[in-house]
């Protein structure tokens, strides 16, 4: 599978629906097990992905900002992973509801480091400065 923004984000930001904000809502990312999950057009949630494809949770995304097209963020870190090899990352807009936690793009090719195997160690992120993904 090759990088995405999944459609159903894109419909929602375009018809002004919730849960869309990527500046002031809460974003998040999860490393995901693609053994354990299978990208499909048709995902909208976090309802969608399986438990057993998370591998970690982030913190609240910071630094956010969106220019022509492009979201950007300060590096990250998971914490203390441990789990199944990590092949993808996902972005969402956490509501604290996983039934309107939106789903916004999956990352599995270009990203330094990915497949990663968790160690019990941190995980860090390197956000590109020129954009982690593009509308």
């Amino acid at each position: 599978m090759a990088n995405a923004i999944y459609p159903k984000f894109k419909q929602a930001a375009m018809g002004g629906g919730a849960n869309v904000n990527l500046i002031a809502g809460d974003v998040k990312a999860i490393l995901i097990d693609l053994a354990d999950y299978t990208y499909a057009a048709t995902h909208e949630f976090r309802t969608d992905i399986p438990g057993a494809a998370e591998v970690a949770v982030s913190g609240n995304m910071t630094t956010k900002a969106v220019t022509d097209g492009k979201f950007t963020c300060a590096n990250f870190s998971w914490t203390s992973v441990t789990g199944d090899q990590s092949e993808a990352v996902i972005f969402f807009v956490d509501t604290g509801v996983a039934a309107t936690s939106r789903l916004v793009a999956i990352l599995d090719t270009g990203q330094t480091g990915l497949p990663i195997t968790p160690n019990g160690g941190n995980i860090n992120f390197t956000a590109d400065p020129a954009g982690v993904f593009a509308l």
